[in-house]
């Protein structure tokens, strides 16, 4: 009985074990095959010459920096109460969290990502939020205006993510005007 179990639970490992690695393998493919320039790929051994990172070793570079500023972001929230931490931890974990893809895609083609035409306002209020918020944290030390400005960092954040979505940006603004419709 109890050698039956054993097998089975080894089985159902070995069985995940290989699932994952065909999801993983369908996964590379399918972003290499997506690319529509026929240029580099999603993990690309290539990609940039980023440092000749092996596709595994982006993924893990990907979900550490994105664990560090998601760390660092809920790390901001235990000083909440002191703006100017706040805002400088807050900050810090979100260009982590953000700079994080470049592991995945490369710095250059994270570059032209963020600025393409379709989402270059996105980036621009983005990280002018970003200085803005540094800004106010650190020079002019005032906690009024450090929390109006992560609070417009976020909004960004979010329509920014927003613009990698097929068709977000439209229903978000869809539901937006019939919450806040005024008409009867």
């Amino acid at each position: 009985m109890k050698l039956e179990e054993s097998e089975s639970k080894s089985k159902s490992k070995r069985q995940r074990s290989v699932n994952l690695s065909k999801m993983w393998a369908k996964l590379n493919q399918s972003m290499q095959e997506g690319n529509e320039e026929g240029g580099e790929g999603f993990l690309d051994e290539e990609s940039d010459g980023f440092c000749a990172l092996s596709a595994t070793q982006r993924m893990y570079g990907f979900a550490a920096c994105l664990l560090a500023g998601l760390v660092c972001m809920f790390l901001s929230l235990i000083v909440f109460a002191k703006p100017i931490k706040f805002a400088v931890l807050f900050t810090f974990g979100n260009l982590l969290a953000v700079g994080s893809t470049a592991f995945l895609f490369g710095p250059a083609q994270q570059m032209r990502m963020m600025f393409d035409s379709v989402r270059v306002y996105a980036t621009a209020i983005y990280l002018g939020c970003v200085v803005i918020a540094l800004i106010c944290a650190l020079w002019i030390h005032s906690k009024i205006l450090t929390i109006i400005a992560i609070i417009c960092e976020v909004c960004a954040l979010i329509w920014y993510s927003l613009s990698y979505i097929p068709f977000a940006r439209r229903i978000v603004s869809d539901l937006m005007i019939r919450l806040f419709d005024t008409e009867l």
